[in-house]
This record gives C-alpha cells, structure tokens and sequence, in this order.
C-alpha cells in the first residue's frame, strides 16, 4: 500500500516550512489571521467525526486524527509560553519537549478529543490578543531552540506556527479523504 503514495507528500502535505528572507507587515497580519482563525477550523473539521475517523492515520505510521488534534493543544501552549518568554526574557532557552512521546501518553491517544480542542479556542484566543498587541520590536524579540541551536525571532516564529496550523489542518483533510486507509 505505501509504495502507491508519495510518502514526502503524505508528511508534508503543504510543503516543508521554510523561514521567509523578507518579512512584511502584511505577512504578520496573514499569520496572525491564520493562528486567530485555527480553532474554529479544527473544530469544524473534527467535532462531528466519529470515534472510528479519529482513529484514522493521515499516513502510514503516521499519528491518528484524534493524536494530531492532541498534538496541537500541546504544541501550540508551549509556544505561546515560548512568545511570552521571547517577551519578558533576553534570548532565552527554550525547553523542548519529545512530541511523539507526548503523542503516546494517556492523553494523546484518548478518543475525546474535546478538552484539547478547549485548549486550543483558550490558547489561540490568549496568543492572538498578545500578537495582535505586538509592534515591530516585539516581532524581533527572539528565543534559542537548543536542539536546532537556532535563534528564531518572533515573526519567524509566527511563520512557523500560521504553516504548523495549516500543516495539521491539511493532515486531518488527508486522513479524511482516505478514510482509514492507512
């Protein structure tokens, strides 16, 4: 079955993230919209699918619906905590955290998916209020990611985070379409 499937595009459906070079006050508003908007499209895209569709896989070996729904709670609370140290810190270290193993807890493998999608509409609510408040050097304010060794400022990291909704959003359009083929 796999090898009737471009497996690169199952993962990245959208395409790999890339920082941009140039970025605009325009694009920071698109992002920002995109992050703003993230909870009702999960939402709208999950609430009503069965327990058998959340059990779905968007790809082989790849995580269910219901994991990636998880997934994005957990993700985007440790990111908004990420913006709020960027803020109130100079450069600070940011903690990460092993993703696929908080995909395999109790939690992120649980068929209610409902208290994650909470999490989201509070968390997206609370991030976009302080986005939307940010001027230009807050944009530049920055972090360490210590397993990349990467320092990223806050509008790459809104970048990042507008494409990782998207991302997630289009792994659940893809589980969908293949109805549990995978």
């Amino acid at each position: 079955m796999e090898a009737s499937f471009d497996s690169e595009k199952l993962r990245f459906p959208i395409g790999k993230f890339t920082i941009p070079e140039l970025i605009s006050e325009s694009d920071t508003h698109q992002w920002i919209s995109e992050i703003e908007s993230f909870s009702n499209r999960i939402y709208n895209l999950t609430s009503t699918l069965s327990i058998e569709q959340l059990n779905w896989n968007y790809r082989p070996n790849g995580w269910t619906i219901k994991q990636v729904v998880h997934h994005c709670a957990d993700s985007h609370m440790n990111s908004f905590i990420r913006f709020k140290l960027a803020l109130t810190e100079e450069i600070p270290t940011i903690k990460p955290y092993e993703e696929s193993k908080w995909a395999e807890l109790i939690d992120g493998l649980n068929d209610d998916i409902s208290a994650s999608l909470k999490i989201i509409e509070g968390v997206h609510y609370r991030w976009t209020l302080l986005l939307k408040s940010f001027n230009s050097d807050d944009f530049s304010r920055q972090f360490i990611h210590p397993e990349s060794k990467k320092v990223y400022r806050l509008d790459e990291a809104t970048a990042l985070y507008a494409w990782h909704c998207n991302h997630h959003l289009a792994h659940i359009h893809q589980a969908i379409y293949h109805k549990g083929q995978f």
